[in-house]
């Protein structure tokens, strides 16, 4: 069945007749689910089932509670969340092209796709496609409350099936999609049928533009596109090819100026030296190419020298207009050349998976007013000059502040908060949410005894059945996770089991490990440190950068990285979002709620123990 299109428009329809949703960018599917099981279909009738192995076996998890309601029929999105907004289309695009099925399972586990339903076409047999939008919606969130799938789409899911939301404020929605920079809002009439491959009036679709500057390289006669580059250091990179959006003048004048003024290459184009700057529309970047470009303007003011990879990504990603940015240019990390845009830039990329270790955290910031290598301070409390829009929790009688959005994020970078440190629990809670183990070398050069700790804490943690996950310090240390989901264990109860674990692994190897907290009785030796973790106590977050002179951050790590090669300094905030593009956030799992571990049966035996009460 080929599925209804949305017609393009320029702004957002008002009315009462109007509902809006967030556009995400990924493979429309219509989804079949009958007794036998699960379809998915692409736009061109593909089936999609081989490239989506998570979301089929989550369909089958489900089948029994989803079964009553058969045949269904379903119209949504195959994505990548990133945040609740936006979908990283780059991810859903390779897999489409996956055909090798270990290689889809490895991407799978690394950048799992989500299937968002926006609407629903027949329940129980029953084709409602007649119906009014609002009524078919209406349906699709009771199919949602009754199968006690998620309201809502959210990274954070585990589930793969979720529900794309309506709002009845457009202007609102729209806010947040820019803040996040998501693609762009769809508007629907309530009155709308649902009709198959036909592109509708009563659906429309905004999309949000970037626009970004760029200085024209090369013409092809062949096909009449131009193309368009920008400077990254000494190298020139062609970023996008376009036609679309000009005129026929437009097109003329440009031809012309290449035919007369450029020089032919060898695969018979047209070149020019850097000398022309236009503007160009795009939704986004995929790899080094510009998504959906279209020509928008000659900027002949604009010098080619200032169309930069730098200036590119701060095009493409705008600070919202909530957050106030000052001494954008300010050194911040002088021996690495960055900048405080650089760090904004930063902390948007990394925000979607930040945000889940502050969100609801009382957060203590370190901030360094004059860049690294200068003086720096704590600060908890709330300053009186902070805007609206940041949220505190009041707690012993300190405003703690609490960064649960990327305005909040991105304030607190303005204000040169470089490290970001949390507690082991949520306000929402007294227990904690997560153990940490905390290893600390003598220095950095004996990292080595970091990773031999590391792994023999793991062997430990598996005898045990324990899941558990690992990160750089972003320091000379690291730091394993195990976490904690339900109110099943207290500081008390996890105490027990970190003592017994650092202890165990003293007594079998006590020339290279210690629980000394005095540093001058350490002998050298790696320090276990297991009363850090206790209720008042705060760990740097995932992510958060560190006030160090090479830009080092604490970042999550496969545990096959642990080897004697393995150094701190290797992740900086130049090489982490990389990282993140081709590794995806290695500690989502450790983020989600998944079932409780068996921690607490472990902490009843060893509390049988004496030695461990």
């Amino acid at each position: 069945m080929k599925p209804m299109l949305l017609a393009d428009a320029n702004e957002i329809p008002v009315g009462e007749d109007w509902l809006y949703e967030a556009k995400f960018d990924g493979f429309r599917c219509i989804v079949e689910w009958t007794e036998e099981g699960v379809q998915l279909w692409s736009r061109n009738n593909k089936l999609l089932n081989e490239q989506f192995p998570e979301i089929l076996t989550f369909c089958k998890s489900v089948h029994p509670v989803v079964a009553p309601y058969t045949p269904l029929r379903f119209d949504g999105e195959i994505v990548h969340l990133t945040n609740q907004f936006v979908s990283d289309f780059s991810k859903v695009q390779t897999r489409g092209r996956m055909k090798n099925g270990n290689s889809i399972y490895q991407h799978a586990q690394s950048f799992p796709c989500q299937l968002l339903l926006f609407d629903i076409l027949i329940i129980k047999g029953k084709d409602v496609m007649t119906s009014d939008y609002v009524v078919r919606k209406q349906m699709l969130i009771d199919f949602f409350k009754r199968t006690k799938l998620p309201n809502s789409s959210e990274k954070q899911h585990l589930n793969p099936i979720q529900l794309i939301n309506s709002y009845k404020d457009g202007q609102k929605l729209w806010k947040l999609i820019c803040d996040h920079n998501g693609e762009g809002i769809v508007a629907k009439k309530k009155n709308g049928a649902w009709i198959p491959g036909k592109r509708v009036p009563y659906w429309q679709k905004v999309k949000n533009w970037r626009t970004v500057s760029v200085f024209i390289r090369t013409y092809d006669p062949e096909n009449s596109y131009f193309t368009g580059a920008v400077f990254k250091g000494d190298e020139i990179i062609e970023i996008v090819s376009f036609r679309h959006g000009l005129t026929e003048d437009e097109m003329r004048t440009l031809r012309t100026l290449f035919l007369t003024k450029g020089a032919q290459t060898k695969d018979q184009k047209w070149e020019l030296p850097p000398s022309i700057c236009v503007s160009v529309h795009c939704i986004g970047i995929f790899g080094q190419q510009l998504r959906e470009p279209r020509f928008a303007a000659f900027t002949l003011h604009h010098e080619p020298i200032l169309c930069t990879w730098r200036s590119i990504m701060r095009q493409l990603y705008p600070i919202p207009q909530k957050v106030l940015i000052t001494h954008s240019d300010k050194p911040i990390w002088p021996n690495r050349g960055l900048v405080k845009d650089d760090y904004l830039l930063y902390l948007q990329t990394v925000a979607p998976y930040i945000l889940p270790w502050l969100q609801d955290r009382l957060l203590t910031a370190i901030r360094y007013p004059h860049g690294v290598g200068s003086e720096s301070f704590y600060q908890k409390n709330r300053p009186d000059y902070a805007p609206d829009f940041i949220a505190t929790h009041k707690e012993e009688g300190i405003e703690y502040i609490v960064c649960n959005d990327v305005n909040t994020l991105l304030w607190l970078g303005n204000q040169l908060a470089l490290e970001f440190h949390i507690p082991f629990q949520t306000v929402k809670t007294k227990y904690p949410t997560e153990i940490v183990f905390d290893l600390d070398p003598p220095s950095v050069t004996e990292f080595t005894l970091a990773v031999e700790g590391a792994l023999r804490l793991k062997d430990i943690f598996d005898k045990f059945q324990l899941r558990s996950y690992i990160k750089t310090s972003g320091g000379k240390g690291l730091q394993l996770y195990i976490p904690l989901f339900g109110e099943r264990c207290s500081y008390e109860d996890t105490r027990v089991f970190t003592q017994f674990a650092c202890e165990f692994l003293c007594e079998q190897e006590p020339k290279w490990f210690t629980t000394e907290r005095l540093k001058k009785n350490r002998g050298g030796k790696l320090y276990l440190d297991y009363i850090q973790h206790q209720e008042g106590k705060t760990i740097v977050a995932p992510y958060s950068p560190r006030g160090t002179l090479n830009a080092t951050v604490a970042t999550p790590l496969e545990w096959e990285e642990l080897n004697n090669t393995l150094h701190p300094e290797q992740f900086t905030i130049e090489s982490v979002r990389t990282r993140l593009e081709q590794k995806g956030d290695l500690f989502r799992e450790c983020s989600v709620k998944r079932k409780p571990q068996n921690l607490a049966l472990i902490v009843d035996r060893l509390k049988e123990l004496k030695r461990f009460r």
